[in-house]
């Protein structure tokens, strides 16, 4: 079977040398800026709101006293989401704009560059699953990868979902004016649940596929320095690096090394965040069992 470098016009013997240490542009400035935002609140919330979920844990009083008890712990937590909603509707006000201005509307929905899930995906995950068994070869990905969009769209179901009980659970005097108190008792159930869900998901599946798989372990900084090394992008990206080279458009997005401030940045905060994800899915499964 023919690879994406071959089906490009090049060899594998010569990718091998053309991968040397060249960087592409993958993450624009402001992506970078948003998905900090997002991490650090989404780490905000989680260590303010398992308190909240756990009352009844000596661990949660103990976290909770540590910011000055539960009435800060809740105030903090407010803070974050509202930091978060606002990144996020900026994102899709940014998303609008950019299929206004460019006139693609149809090329945000469909195709290569779309996170929208489309019938390749399908088969990358067939094609995934048959190599972890050893039925078959590594699946060749683009630009981005099945797991990609889940975890991005994962986003949108969280925002409205919990970010909605969410809302009610803040304001119930203003929404008891045209809901049902039985609202309330469902907002309760579901905005916890689903938190505990949305945390249990990122500090597992999420930080597993983004830094602790072994060709990525112990910490992937392309997120925070926005930009790929070439031989990644060759071996991760195949379908992607081919298509760039087809079209002529691999220099357009040729970068600079990352600054040595985005990279610590990344080793830094990725890795602070990665611990206290780990730390918090410790104490929810100790909540659970015990």
């Amino acid at each position: 079977m023919s690879t994406a470098v071959e089906v490009a016009g090049l060899q594998p013997d010569s990718v091998a040398a053309v991968a040397t240490q060249r960087y592409y542009r993958r993450f624009a400035p402001i992506e970078r800026l948003m998905h900090a935002l997002l991490m650090l609140t989404f780490v905000g919330c989680a260590l303010t709101g398992m308190p909240l979920l756990f009352s009844d844990q000596a661990w949660a009083a103990a976290l909770a006293r540590l910011v000055g008890g539960f009435e800060t712990t809740t105030l903090i937590h407010h803070l974050c989401a509202v930091v978060m909603i606002t990144v996020f509707v900026a994102h899709v006000i940014r998303l609008c704009y950019r299929a206004l201005e460019s006139g693609d509307v149809l090329g945000m929905l469909w195709g290569q560059d779309s996170m929208v899930p489309q019938p390749q995906d399908i088969v990358d995950i067939w094609l995934h699953f048959k190599w972890f068994v050893g039925k078959g070869p590594r699946p060749q990905f683009g630009r981005w990868t099945y797991w990609e969009k889940f975890d991005y769209w994962a986003v949108f179901w969280g925002m409205f979902i919990i970010g909605g009980s969410g809302l009610l659970l803040w304001f119930p005097v203003f929404f008891a004016n045209f809901l049902p108190g039985w609202m309330f008792n469902i907002a309760t159930l579901v905005h916890g649940e689903e938190a505990l869900l949305a945390v249990g998901f990122i500090f597992t599946f999420h930080f597993f596929n983004g830094h602790l798989r072994p060709e990525k372990f112990p910490m992937d900084t392309v997120i925070f320095s926005g930009v790929i090394p070439e031989h990644e992008l060759v071996d991760e990206r195949p379908v992607e690096y081919a298509r760039l080279v087809r079209e002529g458009r691999l220099e357009a997005i040729a970068a600079p090394a990352p600054a040595r401030g985005a990279l610590l940045f990344g080793w830094v905060v990725g890795g602070t965040a990665l611990a206290l994800g780990v730390l918090t899915v410790v104490l929810i499964l100790y909540s659970l069992v015990l």
